[in-house]
């Protein structure tokens, strides 16, 4: 029953089968989970900018970049190719990493801004909610680079 959903490690899913294969069946939830950050980020006043700015640089690099990927997995430009299977851990990688800093970063200014926001209720629970989805956006781009190295160690 597993064999119908995996595909063997050698190779790269083409088609549809990126979304019936791991790790590449992560797509559709890092995109998801980082448009909500992006979306709930935007929907406050980016104050201070340094921070936030990270934090949306991070969501809207690693949305478009997600979305790129996948369309090219779909079209099959990898022509299963070692080289592309080293590319998808490295970018999943750098996307755990960048994630991360930005829900830790996320959650900082959060913290600090919590007495001022408890007047601004709704604020602040945007603001714990984008925290959130960060973090849940770190777990799947984490899980996806494990899955593709696991992937690349069989190429």
């Amino acid at each position: 029953m597993a064999a119908t959903t995996t595909q063997s490690m050698g190779t790269l899913p083409s088609g549809l089968g990126i979304c019936t294969t791991a790790p590449d069946i992560f797509y559709l939830p890092e995109l998801v989970f980082g448009g909500l950050v992006w979306i709930l980020v935007a929907s406050t006043h980016v104050d201070p900018p340094n921070p936030l700015g990270w934090v949306m640089f991070v969501s809207v690099f690693c949305f478009v970049m997600t979305f790129l990927w996948m369309i090219m997995f779909a079209a099959g430009c990898h022509k299963s190719s070692s080289g592309w299977a080293a590319a998808d851990f490295v970018y999943h990688g750098l996307a755990v990493l960048f994630y991360l800093s930005a829900g830790v970063d996320l959650a900082y200014i959060t913290l600090l801004r919590k007495a001022v926001l408890l007047f601004d209720l709704q604020t602040y629970r945007i603001d714990i909610a984008a925290v959130v989805f960060a973090f849940a956006a770190t777990l799947f781009y984490f899980i996806h680079a494990i899955l593709s190295a696991i992937r690349w160690k069989h190429f």
